[in-house]
């Protein structure tokens, strides 16, 4: 299992719910297709963080790199509905950071892996 980490910063303007319903559209329509395993969309709570913190946290949890690869590879060969549901969501994010997870300790124990 990895966990896709997306740190999210709304527009000004979008609203909170709006972009939580488009997120939930988007996601489960990943999910149902097999694309992701699961995922959550998290709100920062009493404004309370700091430093880098936005407002959002929404984790994506996959099996392994080849269903990322999917999931990437479903925004890329998104139909119509598709793309609706994903601009949807998108155009009210202003500013995203991502990450790449994995539980630890675990057997692979890999903390770099190159090919060169």
């Amino acid at each position: 299992m990895n966990l896709y980490h997306c740190m999210i910063e709304l527009r000004d303007g979008a609203k909170a719910l709006a972009f939580a319903g488009a997120c939930e559209a988007w996601m489960e329509r990943l999910r149902a297709r097999g694309a992701i395993r699961s995922w959550r969309l998290l709100r920062r709570k009493f404004g309370l963080a700091a430093g880098p913190h936005p407002d959002f946290l929404l984790e994506i949890e996959v099996d392994g790199m080849a269903q990322l690869d999917g999931a990437f590879a479903a925004l890329a060969d998104a139909d119509d509905e598709g793309e609706r549901l994903y601009d949807r969501m998108h155009q009210m994010i202003a500013r995203a950071e991502a990450g790449l997870y994995r539980p630890y300790p675990d057997p692979t124990q890999r903390e770099r892996i190159a090919l060169i």
